[in-house]
């Protein structure tokens, strides 16, 4: 087993800390933050953790640091993992992209397209032949409906429908 970099230690990362062990995938796991005591390290000093923490995701809400956090882990040379909760339903079909989470209760449906760095939340349902962009979040309750095309980094709210 590898061990997993979170970056970000906020509650979100914490969630994705919490998904992650329930996988029981890993050997190790620990946070890069600027502002938490439970950090090993900086943000910045990603580059020194790559050998012993060679899979890593970030767990920040913002899109646009979340895509270039990423694209610097992986340029230096980190897997960049995806979760999937094993309470989520996912289509055998659909296509999840790096860097997504897919947290419990969630459904994506049949060929579904999610880009990378993408959080899909706890009940929300992306529904068939629909495609979301990159670092977007869909969250708690939200519908996508069938056939359709969300653009890149759009946050729906809890319970909005596209």
């Amino acid at each position: 087993m590898d061990n997993l970099l979170i970056i970000g230690a906020g509650q979100y990362g914490i969630m994705i800390k919490e998904l992650a062990r329930a996988l029981n995938i890993y050997d190790r796991i620990d946070f890069l933050d600027d502002n938490s005591d439970e950090a090993i390290g900086k943000i910045s000093e990603y580059t020194e953790f790559v050998k012993k923490y060679p899979c890593a995701l970030v767990a920040v809400g913002n899109a646009d640091i979340r895509l270039n956090c990423s694209d610097k882990l992986k340029a230096a040379g980190y897997k960049i993992e995806s979760f999937i909760s094993p309470k989520a339903f996912v289509s055998p079909s659909a296509k999840i992209a790096e860097g997504c989470v897919i947290e419990p209760m969630a459904a994506v449906s049949t060929s579904v397209e999610i880009g990378r760095c993408t959080i899909i939340s706890s009940g929300a349902v992306v529904n068939h032949n629909s495609t979301i962009g990159e670092g977007c979040h869909i969250n708690c309750n939200a519908t996508i409906r069938s056939n359709s095309n969300v653009p890149k980094k759009t946050k729906l709210d809890c319970g909005e429908v596209f």
